[in-house]
């Protein structure tokens, strides 16, 4: 019997991880700014917010396309693809003399992003071997979340150069032309690795990383779903309640903050901290993943965000009842509470649909799976608007807070029936 070889994906590391990195400070920096430009071009409030939305939408429209589009055409192709289709949308916005046309501009970018994210997930999920890929995936992870976190930074000092935030659509067209130029001049990863497993074959069958023979065979989208329903119903919901208590927080915060009469510059500093304790952590959750299983990243995450939203709950309304702001201490000590909670979380979702989906042929499943996730994304934020609304954000975020504790519960049953505890490599 032969022993499998060791997995390695350094000579192929920088092709994979930095066209995500470049993508996602390009977004970064162009998210903060959509609205501001809205109103620039005479949008009311409530439609500068409708368009700042628009990037999310269009990532949920293009989740499922996306999957039949990188199993056509393969990843590398198609992220070239994307990066020309960001670079049409900010072209829109740059160019953009009302409202409407820079929906659309913004449309095109998260159309684009879902295409995007969703073809370097398919190469890891092809390529990496379970007993790696957690740690894969949480770096991958980690590279969209440091973009995010530079982008804004970087979007500040164009803005504070040029006196114009146009220039920050600009710098997203910069980064998205050396995105096509790093995947056109660096080795495609995926020949790569194709070349090596071929090699390695000692078998005539089709071999995956793992050593299991497997037919290949290419399914369509909507046969992909159907053969998939229960685990999409369960573990696409589950993906759902993470993704919504993420996005729940982003938006929380800074509610939470303005509640209790805080500066918005202390605001922002607060949750820029939040998000730097978040980033730290996104290797240490592969690691976790890895060595002892989903659950062990997933579980803690999903309580400590469902316990974050509830202590923040009961933050704001202490000090709602009070008629004072002294509870700014606590409101920091939640944040960066909330912000561990998600970084030991970090790449879950990713590495779920990996574990769930066909080795042979994973970008329809994938793109079916994720726009679970990304609906989570988008609806958390209208419920939590609603419930304020109609109550009041303490009332919104123990609601939220409770959800999460029942998706922890979901994982508890679902994880070890749909994903079985992956065996610790051997040194």
């Amino acid at each position: 019997m032969t022993t499998a070889p060791s997995f390695r994906l350094g000579s192929v590391a920088l092709p994979v991880y930095l066209p995500g990195l470049l993508f996602s400070i390009g977004e970064g920096a162009v998210i903060p700014v959509i609205p501001v430009d809205a109103a620039r071009l005479g949008g009311s409030l409530a439609l500068a917010g409708f368009i700042s939305a628009l990037i999310m939408v269009g990532t949920l429209i293009g989740d499922i396309p996306s999957g039949w589009i990188v199993a056509k055409v393969g990843e590398r192709t198609a992220m070239i693809g994307s990066a020309v289709a960001a670079l049409a949308g900010l072209l829109l916005c740059i160019l953009a003399t009302a409202p409407a046309v820079l929906g659309i501009g913004v449309l095109l970018i998260g159309i684009a992003t879902a295409s995007f994210a969703l073809a370097r997930q398919a190469f890891m999920t092809t390529f990496v071997p379970a007993s790696h890929r957690a740690r894969a995936l949480s770096l991958l992870g980690g590279m969209f979340r440091a973009g995010y976190f530079v982008g804004p930074f970087l979007a500040a000092l164009v803005i504070g150069l040029t006196g114009s935030t146009r220039a920050v659509f600009v710098v997203h067209a910069i980064a998205c032309v050396l995105v096509a130029i790093v995947l056109l001049v660096l080795p495609d990863p995926s020949a790569v690795l194709a070349e090596r497993r071929s090699a390695m074959r000692t078998a005539p069958a089709a071999q995956t990383t793992e050593g299991e023979s497997v037919a290949v065979h290419r399914e369509g989208l909507f046969r992909t779903i159907a053969r998939h329903r229960q685990v999409l119903a369960r573990m696409g919901f589950a993906a759902a309640l993470i993704g919504g208590l993420r996005s729940s927080r982003m938006v929380i915060l800074p509610l939470a903050g303005v509640s209790l009469g805080m500066q918005e510059s202390s605001i922002a500093l607060v949750v820029g901290v939040a998000g730097a304790v978040d980033l730290a952590l996104f290797f240490t959750s592969g690691q976790i993943m890895d060595r002892f299983g989903r659950l062990w990243s997933a579980l803690p995450s999903m309580i400590g965000l469902g316990l974050g939203h509830l202590a923040l709950a009961l933050v704001v309304w202490n000090a709602v009842a009070d008629g004072s702001s002294g509870r700014i201490l606590w409101f920091v000590a939640v944040a960066i509470g909330m912000s561990l909670a998600n970084g030991v979380g970090s790449g879950i979702l990713m590495t779920f649909g990996a574990d769930l989906a066909p080795r042979h042929d994973p970008a329809p499943f994938l793109g079916a799976y994720r726009f679970t996730g990304d609906a989570g994304n988008a609806a958390a934020p209208l419920a939590l608007s609603a419930l304020t609304a109609a109550v009041s954000l303490s009332f919104a975020s123990a609601a939220i807070g409770v959800v999460g504790l029942l998706g922890a519960g979901l994982l508890a049953r679902w994880v070890p029936r749909f994903i079985p505890r992956t065996p610790r490599p051997r040194t």
